[in-house]
């Protein structure tokens, strides 16, 4: 797809998740009206503002400790700045983003409609947590104490925020797939590069073996506490741990001690659901980009752990029961988790299922026949 096909829905979409995130933001003030708790429940009060409130233009409480024109007041200027950062980011980000996956996934009929609108899913979310990651310092340096553990509280506001984008960015999803799908009005299909068969199962299962070092290997209990405190010392890099484990964790999980084996089995069977979503995104992309690049399969990849994550964080919202509108709130809280991790190992496993698939197609190709001397005809 030409980019200048391809920006149209980009900047459409860059432009909804925008103004969709800051409307959110805006109506975390509504949570503030009288008799809100007494109609919605304190409970369900607090997660909403918890979920809405890293998006909104003003500050929950105070900023530096005042916000009456008095003292501190002066930070009101750099919470300010980072809320500005974060929309003109999540915009950046998402049209970056989009552009590359719509020219190397363009949205036409069938199957490959669906494939990217899963794809921008994901990356509406990615696009939301990269933003409040670049936008985080300024927004601790707004609370008056940024030189206290930052990188603690760097891990803590990088986490946040991401709840509200999961709905969100599928909103936006299915609104750039729609201008896509208008702006490939009247074009021909884009020609598809085919692999065998068997290189790209070898292809997707390197890069899934990649992602499983984190979720498998990283993630269990001992090996992640020795992760997030094995660097610790003073100063204000100091304390990473809590960074670390934002970026190199994909879940957390430990042995069944004191639970039945098969709860327990039940339980785990969201990280196989997982791996098998990463398996057969990465098993499928080759054959429906228009391209197979490293950029566009490190994208893919990335966009294949966070669908994965969505899916296992949706299994184990179904496991855990269905109660009150506080207690659904309360245990959708966990939606987004794991989206940091998923930018390095997914780029990890889309450059890993393209060298494997370059390398096992490159085997397979027969040589060019040579014929015996003597054997041309004039």
């Amino acid at each position: 797809m030409e980019y200048r096909r391809a920006a149209i829905p980009a900047v459409a979409g860059g432009l909804m998740v925008t103004l969709l995130l800051w409307w959110a933001g805006a109506s975390a003030e509504a949570l503030r009206l009288e008799g809100a708790n007494d109609v919605l429940g304190f409970a369900a009060v607090a997660d909403l503002q918890r979920w809405l409130l890293p998006w909104a233009y003003e500050p929950s409480g105070t900023a530096g400790g005042y916000v009456d024109g008095t003292g501190a007041s002066r930070y009101l200027d750099l919470h300010h700045t980072a809320i500005q950062i974060r929309f003109a980011a999540v915009f950046v980000l998402y049209t970056a983003g989009a552009l590359l996956l719509i020219r190397r996934l363009p949205a036409e009929r069938g199957h490959r409609t669906w494939a990217a609108l899963l794809a921008l899913w994901a990356w509406g979310l990615v696009a939301a947590t990269l933003a409040v990651t670049v936008s985080a310092p300024w927004l601790i340096a707004a609370g008056g104490h940024g030189s206290y553990r930052f990188l603690p509280q760097l891990a803590a506001a990088s986490a946040s925020g991401r709840q509200i984008a999961v709905p969100v960015a599928l909103v936006t999803a299915a609104w750039t797939v729609f201008v896509a799908r208008l702006a490939l009005k009247d074009t021909e299909p884009q020609p598809r590069e085919n692999p065998p068969t068997r290189p790209a199962v070898l292809a997707a299962t390197a890069g899934t073996a990649v992602v499983a070092v984190s979720l498998i290997v990283l993630s269990y209990q001992e090996n992640a506490a020795t992760l997030q405190t094995a660097f610790t010392g003073s100063g204000l890099f100091g304390e990473p741990g809590d960074l670390l484990r934002q970026w190199l964790l994909l879940g957390a999980w430990s042995g069944p001690a004191g639970a039945p084996l098969g709860d327990w089995l039940l339980y785990r069977l969201g990280d196989a659901l997982l791996l098998a979503v990463v398996w057969c995104a990465l098993r499928w992309l080759p054959a429906l980009l228009t391209r197979v690049s490293v950029p566009a399969m490190a994208a893919g990849g990335i966009c294949a752990i966070v669908l994965g994550l969505l899916t296992e964080q949706a299994l184990r919202l179904a496991q855990d029961g269905t109660g009150t509108g506080s207690r659904l709130l309360y245990m959708a809280s966990g939606l987004g988790e794991g989206v940091t991790a998923a930018l390095l190992w997914g780029v990890l496993a889309g450059v890993a299922a393209t060298v494997t698939l370059r390398a096992a197609v490159g085997r397979t190709v027969p040589p060019p026949a040579v014929r015996p001397a003597g054997t041309e005809t004039g």
